[in-house]
């Protein structure tokens, strides 16, 4: 049976769906894009979490109220899913999840969202150094295309370097893009302050990060010695507390240079928690862009 990427994701936005409204979704998504390339259409009265710089004072002065003003799209939008595909990404989430699945899963959700209102959609991630680039264009059928070949990517003996591939895209496309950075803390840390600086002046970026197990929960593998952790390493409680404060230091460190940047990020621990950390991750790009 050949296996549909799309169709987990829609089950994966049906079943919060069932608990919460998918409108909530999809606005999510469009919200990102509200004031940001688009052509002005007519004035509405304010609304709480309208973003601050859509508001029309002149307008508002003279009705005696506060009136944002509407936009209508003038053109399709560019999103670029960027994965990690270094080794640690075989690993498992804190959720003992595979990582690569919650990623392929993450990026899937943003993909589903931005073709279902029609916007272009690209790839990118580097493999041994050789960058795998899927051109942005519309439709459903270009999201499965990239879900299936990341899925079939071996991680193992991988040592893609995610830095690598966002130099690149500094280098060569000029396009305006809103990308999305799917990694773990390790690769986020390693994006170097250059590379955030160069990409957010011509993009918008967004960061999610994909948890790591603990070493220490009793089912730890080990991905270097390929191995489980032995458990009187696991049931430590000096090396437990060791690896909560640098985990940690690591997560702060990351938000500070994110922070800096106006980067806004999510962390992901499971498939279950993907749409609702989307919301929380474009609520969070919209209400950045208010500051």
């Amino acid at each position: 049976m050949i296996k549909s990427y799309v169709g987990k994701i829609k089950s994966l936005v049906s079943i919060y769906s069932s608990k919460k409204s998918s409108s909530l979704f999809d606005g999510s998504y469009k919200s990102i894009f509200k004031g940001n390339g688009f052509d002005f259409e007519n004035l509405r009265e304010y609304i709480p979490g309208d973003n601050i710089r859509d508001i029309d004072w002149k307008a508002s002065s003279r009705g005696g109220k506060l009136l944002v003003k509407r936009y209508i799209a003038e053109k399709q939008h560019n999103i670029m899913l960027v994965f990690d595909t270094g080794k640690k990404m075989s690993a498992n989430t804190r959720g003992q999840q595979p990582k690569k699945d919650v990623a392929l899963n993450a990026g899937g959700a943003i993909g589903y969202l931005a073709a279902k209102n029609g916007d272009n959609v690209g790839a990118m991630y580097n493999r041994d150094g050789m960058f795998q680039y899927f051109q942005l264009k519309p439709g459903m059928e270009n999201i499965e295309r990239i879900l299936a070949a990341y899925d079939k990517e071996q991680f193992s003996d991988n040592n893609g370097d995610i830095t690598k591939t966002l130099d690149y895209i500094v280098k060569n496309i000029r396009r305006r893009m809103v990308i999305f950075v799917i990694s773990d803390a390790a690769g986020i840390r390693s994006i170097s302050d250059d590379t955030l600086k160069k990409l957010t002046y011509q993009h918008d970026l967004m960061v999610m990060d994909i948890s790591d197990a603990d070493f220490t929960d009793g089912n730890a593998y080990n991905i270097d010695k390929d191995k489980y952790i032995p458990e009187y390493i696991a049931s430590n409680k000096k090396l437990r507390d060791i690896e909560i404060n640098t985990k940690q230091q690591i997560y702060e460190e990351n938000e500070r240079k994110l922070i800096k940047y106006q980067v806004v990020s999510t962390k992901i621990d499971s498939e279950e928690q993907i749409v609702e950390k989307v919301i929380e991750l474009l609520g969070g790009h919209k209400y950045a862009n208010c500051r």
